[in-house]
């Protein structure tokens, strides 16, 4: 009953792209837990106030029916007010914000231009939307600006939305984000920012690389809960009428059961530590720059400039075989192979949490530098 699926199963074990779930075991050097707070003692007593002053732990319904909590309406307000933006709407994943961004807003006649490395929750929700698609070389913003124009002189009269991430998330690299307002200010385009991993960790207060853009009309912004605030969800700071729009058009928001009221009560505080707690993210900095200097002196490679540290190896069995390596060495480090990053360029994706030190990030790239000098 099953042999198409098993065969395709047994192809992708002989390419070494076969895979599976694994518990946690060793140092942590691959969750998004950038600031340590998903096992905090302060989240901890954030979930037990909110629960002894009896917020429930499911919503019931989806939000349009019974599922809308004050606990969701007192979230937004708040990470609108933290973020700089008109209005906030809670979806209970990163991923299904995406893909209600992109599923829902670009309208047909519309061109949506993404860097050609934008997360996969973006292109599903361009498959499901209405408007032409069109990927741009990663980085460039002058080819975001080229493209444009093309698009213009060939007749094209809808509008333009610009996508990109503010840290990708297997490169750890930037865009220029004022170099992208530039170009989106010059044809009358949206910019929609990803800043999923520079939420809490970039920009004044942890409120990201987008910061300074914040609350313009032509900027939408998303920031997941799941990875530096340490609970799980993700926003969309819009314009209201956007926030409206989505209410009323976004079938991930209307059709799914309200995020848990619990978890944004624990979300409303994780937003106020990232606040009130810049030691946090200071000390992540001066992790990130002393791992780049390691990585440089012990693996002659130059490092991203944030805390997502990308070792490129090629090969998928070879990336496989060097995390393997590494982690009977101690280190929890994973392989990363395609579809999630191009052919021929599978990785180690190394992740820097406040929780570690130098002492243990030496260790890994020492022993990283003698597992990749006996590689084959």
């Amino acid at each position: 009953m099953y042999d198409t699926i098993q065969a395709d199963l047994r192809d992708l074990e002989n390419r070494g792209r076969l895979r599976s779930l694994r518990g946690r075991a060793g140092i942590d050097f691959t969750s998004n837990d950038y600031l340590g707070l998903a096992e905090s003692a302060e989240l901890r007593q954030a979930a037990a106030a909110a629960i002894a002053r009896g917020v429930p732990v499911g919503a019931g319904g989806s939000r349009l029916l019974r599922g809308n909590h004050p606990e969701h309406e007192a979230l937004e307000a708040e990470a609108a007010a933290y973020f700089g933006a008109e209005t906030a709407l809670y979806f209970g994943a990163g991923y299904t914000a995406n893909f209600a961004i992109f599923s829902t807003l670009p309208q047909r006649g519309d061109i949506v231009l993404h860097d050609e490395l934008i997360h996969a929750s973006v292109h599903e929700g361009m498959r499901r939307g209405r408007a032409e698609v069109v990927s741009v070389s990663h980085n460039d913003m002058e080819a975001f600006d080229a493209r444009l124009r093309q698009w213009r002189g060939a007749g094209g009269r809808g509008r333009a939305w610009l996508a990109v991430e503010s840290i990708y998330s297997m490169d750890g690299d930037s865009p220029n984000l004022a170099d992208l307002m530039a170009v989106a200010e010059r044809h009358d385009a949206i910019m929609v920012i990803d800043e999923a991993h520079a939420t809490g960790v970039a920009g004044p207060q942890g409120r990201g690389l987008a910061a300074a853009f914040e609350g313009r009309p032509n900027v939408i912004t998303l920031h997941t809960c799941g990875k530096a605030l340490g609970t799980v969800g993700g926003f969309v700071l819009a314009p209201r009428v956007v926030r409206d729009f989505l209410v009323n058009r976004a079938r991930p928001f209307i059709f799914a059961t309200a995020p848990s009221p619990l978890i944004a009560a624990i979300t409303r505080a994780a937003l106020v530590l990232s606040r009130t707690t810049p030691e946090r993210r200071e000390r992540l900095a001066g992790l990130v720059a002393f791992a780049g200097r390691e990585l440089q002196r012990c693996c002659g490679l130059a490092a991203s400039g944030s805390q997502i540290l990308p070792v490129i190896v090629g090969a998928d069995q070879k990336a496989v075989a060097l995390a393997a390596a590494l982690q009977r060495r101690g280190f929890d480090v994973r392989a990363i192979r395609p579809p999630t990053v191009a052919e021929g360029t599978s990785r180690l994706r190394i992740a820097l949490t406040a929780g570690l030190d130098e002492s243990v990030i030496a260790g890994l790239f020492g022993a990283l530098a003698e597992e990749m000098r006996q590689m084959p």
